[in-house]
């Protein structure tokens, strides 16, 4: 087994940065990814270190400062942390021979997801970047319709992802450079279904963003909305926004008949599907199920079995480039060529893993992006 020696029945995780997402989805994941425990947690706020302690019945909890000795403790790290950090704590995990299962998007540049890719394989370790829909029934059921000729041949994606973001939050408190703003946050859902969608590659990006003014906006765009072309004459369009209603969902258009899945990227609720061929339409919902459970068990069993993961740091690499480029063409007003990708695995049917869905959790001090109390 690469990387630490670890138990051949539980991989010791610690989950750091305990943000919202850590505490409505990832700490409760625990319960049903039958191969890992959540072992320890790692903050910089000492009450939410010891109320979510006490809550998950851990012995050890770790500020920022004891990272090394947290990592000490596991076999892997769930890595929750603002954007900018991703690399940092990733590349110290490594190096402490500590697999590492890290939140998307995977960093804030392709210099930064190299250094990543590169620390793990100088440190025999497992990375694998967390998109969750890789393993959810609803979006690879998608998969199959792209690939099985339902649609004709597949030539447009379309998707619509937005969200009101409240100000303060982190989302549009730091700056595009270190990895806030609705692309690196939403954006990064759209671009990987599209490359998945059409298993390929976009060869070309146009992009443009515009903000209303407000002052929650200083930092970040509010809306940005993008072209990518791709390999054979297909196109894919999205526009992902901090300032909207909120929206999950994405049109698949083939020669013969289209998809259109609304909700698309949700986590807290069912998925659903309309699809409609020959003046035909058929519904169909794929319930709400724990795919951070999915995600988890997934990792634990690569790491144990010595399998390589799908996602991989070369999956959050792709779209890091993508989201480069947006901000390129953005601030050009032209379209940016990308050069070819070498191959790499994608997600595939056979990848779908079922953990039942779980009731929400106790939180601390922590609200979701719309400001709500988690």
């Amino acid at each position: 087994m690469s990387g630490r020696a670890t138990s051949t029945h539980k991989i010791r995780y610690a989950v750091v940065g305990l943000g919202h997402i850590a505490q409505v989805a990832v700490l409760p994941a625990f319960k049903t990814a039958n191969n890992s425990e959540l072992a320890t947690i790692v903050s910089g706020d000492p009450e939410k270190r010891e109320k979510l302690r006490r809550q998950y019945r851990l012995e050890h909890v770790y500020s920022y400062d004891d990272y090394e000795r947290a990592l000490a403790e596991v076999d892997a790290v769930y890595l929750a942390l603002p954007n900018h950090l991703h690399r940092e704590y990733a590349v110290r995990a490594a190096q402490a021979h500590v697999h590492v299962l890290c939140e998307k998007p995977m960093a804030v540049t392709e210099e930064e997801c190299h250094a990543m890719i590169n620390a793990a394989k100088e440190n025999g370790i497992k990375l694998m970047i967390a998109y969750r829909l890789h393993f959810e029934a609803g979006n690879l059921a998608a998969i199959r319709l792209a690939q099985d000729s339902t649609l004709g041949t597949v030539q447009l994606f379309t998707s619509e992802f937005a969200q009101q973001v409240t100000e303060g939050n982190i989302r549009v408190s730091v700056s595009v450079s270190e990895g806030g703003g609705p692309v690196y946050d939403m954006g990064v859902y759209c671009i990987n279904a599209a490359r998945y969608l059409f298993r390929d590659e976009p060869t070309e990006v146009f992009a443009t963003t515009a903000s209303n003014g407000e002052s929650r906006f200083r930092k970040v765009e509010e809306m940005a909305s993008v072209v990518m072309r791709f390999p054979q004459e297909r196109i894919a369009t999205f526009t992902c926004s901090f300032g909207a209603a909120d929206v999950s969902r994405y049109t698949l258009i083939g020669t013969k008949g289209l998809l259109m899945a609304d909700p698309a990227y949700e986590y807290a609720g069912a998925i659903k599907h309309q699809l409609t061929v020959d003046g035909k339409t058929k519904t169909r919902k794929f319930p709400k199920r724990d795919q951070f459970a999915a995600e988890i068990a997934y990792f634990s069993d690569c790491i144990l079995n010595d399998k390589e993961p799908e996602p991989s740091g070369l999956e959050g690499l792709a779209d890091v480039r993508v989201v480069q480029a947006i901000y390129k063409s953005a601030g050009s007003k032209r379209s940016v060529d990308l050069p070819a990708l070498p191959n790499k695995p994608r997600p595939t049917v056979q990848q779908e893993i079922h953990r039942p869905a779980h009731e929400k959790p106790k939180t601390v001090k922590t609200k979701s992006p719309s400001g709500e109390a988690a």
